[in-house]
């Protein structure tokens, strides 16, 4: 059954082994990012903040590690826009890299639904409106802003000496570990909030937005900054 299955990825194109891995990808991160706040609810917030903090760090370093030399470990719709800026993936790679994290977010949504339960709106964001809104919106981009900027760094030091998926999956814990009192349930990609408002018709869609606007920003600056070094680097 192996040999079958390395026969099959062997025939597979390049483009097409990077879908295959945003889509498993997407879906270990989604199942426990949303699962792990859908198992709390469950029980009660027995598990409490740092088992939702956790899980998700756990799912992003085992997908950055399983997939990051296949596909760059994507499974964000704005890490892959954010790519194309920085010129490391074409327009036509980017269709199959959201294809790929909309269809493993949404299978993940439907395995979280079924297989663990539909508490606590399958883990979709949800605000809390005690706090100010532009608090919640700025929350929202320096969290944003420190997981683009670390993925970049990842990225442009070539795995961050093997570290690549810890550092990313931290900062993804720590996001949702200092930031879950201002959002009842905050993850730092919008693909997994989006498939479940989709199952759960949860409205809430600015701070999602906010959230891809601001890290193409950062990539955008990632870039004009990395550049300037380059050439200086030349000129050198």
């Amino acid at each position: 059954m192996l040999q079958n299955l390395q026969r099959i990825v062997c025939r597979l194109t390049s483009n097409q082994r990077k879908f295959v891995a945003e889509i498993i990808g997407t879906f270990i991160v989604v199942v426990l990012a949303t699962g792990s706040v859908v198992i709390d609810a469950k029980t009660n917030g027995i598990l409490g903040i740092p088992f939702i903090a956790f899980a998700p760090f756990i799912g992003v370093a085992i997908a950055v590690y399983l997939f990051g030399k296949i596909s760059m470990a994507h499974f964000n719709p704005a890490v892959s826009v954010g790519f194309l800026i920085t010129k490391h993936i074409t327009r036509i790679q980017l269709l199959y890299y959201l294809t790929a994290e909309i269809i493993g977010a949404l299978l993940a949504s439907l395995f979280v639904k079924y297989a663990i339960g539909t508490e606590a709106f399958l883990g979709a964001n949800s605000p809390n409106y005690a706090f100010p809104l532009p608090l919640i919106f700025g929350i929202e981009i320096l969290a944003s802003a420190l997981l683009m900027v670390v993925i970049l760094v990842v990225v442009y030091t070539k795995g961050l000496r093997g570290f690549s998926g810890i550092v990313i999956g931290g900062i993804v814990g720590l996001d949702i570990f200092f930031s879950i009192h201002i959002w009842c349930f905050y993850e730092s990609s919008p693909f997994p909030s989006t498939c479940s408002i989709v199952w759960c018709n949860n409205k809430f869609m600015a701070v999602l937005d906010c959230h891809f606007c601001w890290n193409v920003n950062c990539c955008f600056t990632f870039k004009k900054v990395y550049s300037e070094k380059e050439k200086m680097s030349r000129q050198r």
